[in-house]
């Protein structure tokens, strides 16, 4: 049951692509139109908030949104083309994932405000694997718009992972010709659990201990360059580095890695990857 539920919500974002372009076509001549886009991201691995969810493997992400008066849905899945195993196993290409997202955001002034829901559907990582359980989110964000555009959220798991998530994050964009442009970016974040058994801090082996994770966790440094090819198509090439920012987080990161050293500590705790997304707008 749980397998056919991901299967329809990654059908579900394959529909939403389908039906959202005759919708947008018809309301782009009213004053507040639906807008939206379709995205497709092809990535060297698949790293969430510091954890290693992939390893040596190439993931597809392909991702729908829908926009009208502020009001934003949106449908995000990850294919994993080939799950990791630390026996060697060779296993098939796997659809992990699938986020269901519902927000609303306002400016006030040189203020953005918002908030929202996300439903992760989280599949097995591997054929014959068992399924962990789905997560859910509610979220508040607070922005500037100015120098950098500073920017706030905050979110709060409400199912069987009980945390508080705080991410910080900055970004500009250069413009290096008219079509063409240089977008530098940077995270951090701090993370406080409320239950040792989902979210416990690990000890200097990174092996889970009875207490529950309180300080700062992963931060982010990324560069794209995004390309205008059309006035609806953008391809972006980026590469992503993604490192621990306290030793609790270190242990952590290390200990809820994949598999594949000995012993947990001698894995690693930061990570680079890249790849290319193309982007229609519409």
């Amino acid at each position: 049951m749980k397998t056919k539920t991901k299967n329809m919500l990654f059908l579900l974002l394959m529909l939403l692509v389908i039906f959202a372009m005759p919708v947008t076509s018809r309301a782009e001549q009213e004053a507040d139109k639906v807008t939206g886009g379709v995205d497709v991201s092809v990535l060297s691995a698949y790293i969430w908030r510091g954890q290693e969810l992939t390893r040596s493997s190439v993931v597809f992400q392909p991702s729908a949104t829908i926009s009208y008066k502020g009001l934003t849905f949106n449908a995000w899945g990850n294919l994993d083309t080939k799950p990791y195993s630390a026996a060697g196993a060779n296993y098939g290409g796997k659809h992990t994932e699938t986020d269901l997202t519902i927000s609303y955001s306002k400016a006030l002034g040189m203020v953005q405000v918002g908030g929202g829901y996300i439903y992760y559907a989280l599949g097995a990582p591997y054929s014959g694997a068992a399924a962990p359980l789905d997560s859910q989110e509610i979220f508040v964000t607070v922005g500037l718009n100015t120098l950098l555009s500073p920017t706030l959220t905050a979110y709060k798991e409400i199912d069987h992972y009980h945390q508080w998530y705080f991410l910080l994050g900055v970004s500009h964009t250069f413009a290096l010709h008219e079509k063409v442009g240089l977008k530098l970016a940077a995270t951090a974040s701090y993370l406080v659990s409320n239950d040792e058994n989902t979210y416990a801090r690990y000890d200097s082996s990174s092996v889970a201990t009875t207490d529950k994770y309180n300080n700062f966790h992963d931060g982010t440094v990324s560069i794209s360059i995004p390309v205008a090819v059309t006035k609806s198509l953008t391809v972006t090439p980026t590469a992503s580095y993604v490192f621990p920012l306290s030793d609790d987080a270190k242990y952590e990161m290390k200990g809820r890695g994949l598999q594949g050293a000995v012993s947990p500590a001698d894995r690693s705790s930061s990570y680079l990857y890249g790849g290319v997304t193309l982007s229609f707008a519409f």
